[in-house]
């Protein structure tokens, strides 16, 4: 599965924005650019998207940011992925209808929705406290300290 810088960066910029959500403090494009080193220009496009699909509210202004909409336990993988990613959650085309349909429905049943159900079903139960989680033990597994 290949998902596109966009997705990424709107995954990685929603749990970086997870991590500071108990504050309630609106976070600018601009902070969260400089911590994942992503061009503020090219997040905001992001931000607008997941924005549009109801997964963040911004307000204007020298106060101003952006904030999830709801809890981190509220929100998943699935839901960020699909507000920017509209072409990976599409059904596959057809791929021999036209001369064997017997053998595209097929397809169809046995692998291709099967498939598209399983990576939905994966990604709607990772949420964005889980991947919050995660990164913090992945943060302090990193940082052990060593003496002599």
């Amino acid at each position: 599965m290949r998902i596109s810088t966009k997705g990424r960066y709107a995954l990685a910029a929603a749990v970086c924005m997870a991590q500071q959500y108990g504050s309630g403090e609106y976070i600018t494009a601009v902070s969260i650019s400089d911590k994942l080193g992503i061009s503020k220009i090219y997040l905001e496009q992001v931000f607008s998207l997941l924005k549009r699909g109801g997964l963040v509210v911004s307000v204007k202004g020298a106060q101003g940011g952006y904030l999830l909409s709801r809890s981190p336990n509220k929100i998943t993988a699935y839901e960020v992925l699909s507000s920017v990613e509209s072409s990976l959650f599409e059904k596959t085309e057809d791929t021999v209808a036209e001369k064997a349909p017997e053998i595209d429905k097929a397809m169809r049943q046995s692998v291709f929705d099967v498939l598209d159900g399983f990576v939905i079903d994966a990604l709607a139960k990772v949420t964005l406290e889980e991947l919050t989680n995660e990164a913090e033990m992945n943060s302090s597994a990193g940082s052990d300290m060593f003496y002599i």
